[in-house]
């Protein structure tokens, strides 16, 4: 059966909202969403009762995040850098160290160029690199304390991701979410649901109808994690995004059976720790052909901006096997603002 969520039974246009909502909800919120619950009376006498039980999500790992008060702006800008997991700024930072990064580079905006340089025993260069590397992607994550002023919006990270026996592994950062699943007795919540005064009862029952809907967010959002290791394994455990493979929203919510504007909701604000430690939005795995194109095209002509468009597309089959029209080279040119070289030989 399709996990639509849509407006079936007894489901109500206020139920279809507040899922909605949940869906969308960071990570943080859903974590402390999951303590109020439990930490109401009601739902102590729903346990006491039988109607509510525990069971552990067996699947389940966890980790800490490496920079857990900082997050990646919901701009994704800098995202090619983030998921290279061979680049530049990759060994940059590994040189640098964890620990190192975070002290001078995201949690001391104070410091000068030149002595982070110094302290990280980098070049000038590449501490001004790096440094301009954390204000374009990075942001003191909303969530760690009040900013000066209002903060941008950032990705909710949900997991890490390591690499075990060549196989990616998931591990989630908020054990309050993953560590178990709710189960309800049908039988003994309609006794206790007709033995109750009305608005007990129905307190009692949007509280039950809230825990399906956390149960539900959290088995769908792990079964799209799995899609996601199964089918950019190769990219995972190389770091080499060349081997990433195309991947549509739709033809994910049609693997998974799951409604489109579901995938969407749940996907688009969050993000993963990639195996190199940097974090990226779950939107780099489902890349589509004409993204990755772009993104091989760009490197492309980038890298000798002088090449002209005969050049481009000879390079492009070469190395991608990909033979692109000089209509789609002046397309791509002009999309990714490099200007037009198609008269110019190289």
């Amino acid at each position: 059966m399709r996990l639509g969520f849509s407006a079936k039974g007894s489901t109500s246009i206020h139920g279809q909202m507040k899922l909605a909502r949940l869906l969308e909800m960071p990570e943080r919120e859903v974590s402390d969403r999951v303590r109020e619950l439990e930490a109401d009376p009601l739902f102590e006498r729903l346990r006491a009762a039988g109607v509510v039980s525990f069971s552990p999500f067996s699947e389940a790992r966890f980790a800490a995040r490496r920079f857990g008060g900082w997050g990646v702006k919901t701009s994704s800008e800098g995202l090619g850098d983030l998921i290279d997991g061979q680049g530049d700024i990759v060994r940059l930072i590994q040189r640098v160290g964890q620990e190192r990064f975070e002290e001078f580079f995201l949690n001391d905006e104070a410091r000068s160029d030149a002595e982070r340089s110094q302290a990280c025993d980098v070049s000038l260069k590449e501490a001004t690199r790096l440094r301009e590397f954390v204000d374009r992607v990075y942001i003191q994550s909303e969530f760690e304390g009040p900013a000066q002023s209002a903060p941008a919006k950032v990705f909710s990270a949900v997991a890490g991701i390591s690499v075990e026996d060549g196989k990616p592994i998931l591990s989630f950062f908020h054990r309050e979410i993953w560590s178990k699943r709710y189960g309800v007795d049908e039988r003994r919540r309609e006794e206790l649901l007709r033995g109750l005064p009305p608005k007990e009862a129905h307190k009692a029952d949007a509280l039950l109808r809230e825990l399906d809907f956390l149960d539900r967010r959290k088995t769908t959002l792990y079964r799209v994690l799995e899609a996601f290791l199964e089918t950019q394994a190769g990219f995972l455990v190389s770091g080499d995004p060349e081997k990433r493979r195309s991947l549509t929203q739709k033809d994910l919510s049609d693997r998974l059976d799951v409604s489109p504007s579901v995938l969407n909701r749940l996907i688009s604000n969050k993000s993963v720790e990639l195996p190199w430690g940097l974090e990226a939005p779950l939107s780099v795995f489902v890349p589509s052909r004409k993204a990755m194109m772009l993104g091989r095209f760009q490197e492309l002509a980038l890298g000798d901006p002088g090449l002209s468009d005969e050049r481009l597309r000879e390079k492009m089959v070469k190395l991608h096997g990909v033979a692109l029209s000089r209509r789609s080279i002046a397309q791509y040119r002009k999309e990714l603002g490099l200007g037009g070289h198609g008269r110019r030989a190289a």
